[in-house]
């Protein structure tokens, strides 16, 4: 009898004989920290100092390195979880196993939106750039971003279809440039190559250090998560890699590594050159800090470098988001989570094409009709409630199949100290959600609250039980 593929009601994706088409395990570690950096570095570019306008250039370092500490716990959680549990849909297929079905569909959800938000963000900074271009060239008139934004968006979905090694290759090469850029502009500016321009004691003295106090601090706390919001999404990766065990955690803590020295970098030389007032304003002030500190260097070589920069750094970061949200919709429709049409695997690019398509609408919505401070809110809060989850998914996974039960493809140190401090600050980052945001926090937790109620009283009747528990474990303790 043929071995029917899994991946759709009409096995599309069929190979050979009626062999099972999945995903192809062509990626190593660099393409591991590709995805992870590619998608969080543009927010060294943009995004993160809206920090800035709600505190003070002090509170966003504040913000900048309390980020890191949580997103280290993140970094070194995920590794032991995810090389472990080596499949697509990363935290989600995590909660599939080890905590149970709605939540597993929640955190599906919140990846999804987390990703698919950040992409739109990518997208409307990508069109501005090229309006800055554009204007810096001669070019007199108002130039419409939104063709640009159109073209962005489908290109890197095309790209994405066609396969996942290239795809990860250029984000490999795009990243590299975009980190070299924010090391350059650093020896640049600082005076370490060259004289430097920048102004830390005239730009932060008096009230302009702490502008609200430390109420302002607390405010800035969850744009820091900005510096770093998607390194997660390594974990997507986990069923396309050759090695989950050394590729996994290997790109994963070099990425976390990588990014907590570009964001001090990034924070010490813009807020060294522009003045915290403009540069916390996202309407009329700073949409691409980096790239205004170029500018206002008066090197024409940093300007041109920093606006490649930018743009590869925005590309990069829609390209893993894409990458990233279509793995989690494909696993959740390969389990019929969702309906399974949305499980197929090209036959040719062994992508998951159909989830890959489906989402490039909801992105464009999002790029063309809303704010960029309201679309980066909106992808910071499903990120949240992810990080939120994942202390207890830790916490379970330790007692379900303590240390020595079942093979690691590596173990996080100190347990559970890096669980409790990031469930500790999770509830201070959503507080600070909360005080600058939170008609959108409590609008976005309902909307998670209804389609919880939707899954539980109709869908979760079509998914597929008996297939959904796919990792060779023994029976956890004390069940």
């Amino acid at each position: 009898m043929a071995d029917f593929d899994i991946t759709s009601d009409k096995m599309d994706g069929m190979g050979p004989h009626g062999t099972k088409v999945g995903l192809l395990r062509v990626l190593g570690p660099a393409h591991v920290w590709a995805l992870g950096v590619g998608i969080v570095l543009v927010g060294e570019y943009m995004g993160w100092n809206f920090a800035v306008g709600k505190g003070g250039a002090y509170a966003a370092l504040i913000a900048c390195w309390f980020a890191g500490i949580l997103y280290t716990c993140v970094a070194m959680i995920d590794s032991e979880v995810t090389s472990t549990v080596a499949a697509a849909g990363g935290q989600y297929t995590q909660a599939k196993h080890i905590v149970g079905p709605l939540m597993a569909f929640n955190v599906g959800l919140y990846l999804t939106f987390a990703y698919t938000m950040l992409e739109a963000a990518n997208a409307i900074t990508a069109g501005y750039l090229i309006s800055v271009v554009a204007t810096m060239t001669g070019y007199d008139g108002v130039l419409d971003q939104r063709p640009f934004i159109i073209l962005a968006i489908l290109f890197l979905a095309w790209l994405n279809y066609r396969g996942v090694l290239a795809t990860l290759t250029f984000n490999l090469v795009i990243t590299a440039i975009a980190f070299a850029a924010i090391i350059i502009i650093f020896l640049s500016t600082s005076g370490v190559l060259g004289n430097g321009i920048v102004h830390h004691a005239e730009l932060m003295a008096g009230q302009a250090a702490l502008p609200y106090g430390w109420i302002g601090v607390l405010a800035a706390l969850h744009f820091g998560l900005w510096y770093y919001l998607g390194i997660e999404g390594t974990t997507q990766a986990a069923e396309e890699v050759r090695s989950p065990a050394r590729a996994l955690p290997f790109g994963t803590l070099a990425g976390i590594m990588t990014l907590l020295i570009a964001a001090t970098l990034t924070w010490y030389t813009c807020t060294g050159v522009l003045p915290w007032e403009y540069l916390g304003d996202g309407v009329n002030g700073s949409v691409a800090p980096l790239f205004d500190t170029a500018r206002l260097s008066g090197s024409e070589a940093l300007i041109w470098l920093l606006g490649i920069g930018t743009l590869f750094a925005t590309l990069a970061s829609a390209n893993g988001c894409i990458n990233d949200a279509s793995r989690a919709w494909f696993a959740m429709g390969r389990d019929k989570y969702l309906p399974g049409w949305f499980g197929a695997v090209h036959p040719k690019y062994r992508t998951p094409y159909r989830s890959i398509i489906f989402l490039v609408p909801m992105a464009l919505i999002f790029a063309l009709g809303a704010p960029l401070d309201q679309v980066i809110t909106f992808s910071i809060l499903s990120g949240l409630l992810e990080y939120t989850f994942m202390p207890l998914n830790i916490i379970m996974f330790r007692k379900k199949w303590p240390m020595g039960t079942i093979k690691r493809g590596y173990e996080h140190p100190f347990h559970p100290i890096p669980a409790i401090a990031l469930l500790a600050l999770c509830s201070v980052t959503f507080f600070a959600v909360f005080l600058g945001y939170g008609t959108q926090l409590v609008a976005m937790i309902g909307f998670y609250i209804l389609v919880s109620l939707w899954f539980h009283f109709w869908r979760y009747r079509f998914v597929n039980r008996g297939a959904q528990f796919t990792m060779p474990w023994p029976k956890p303790e004390g069940y």
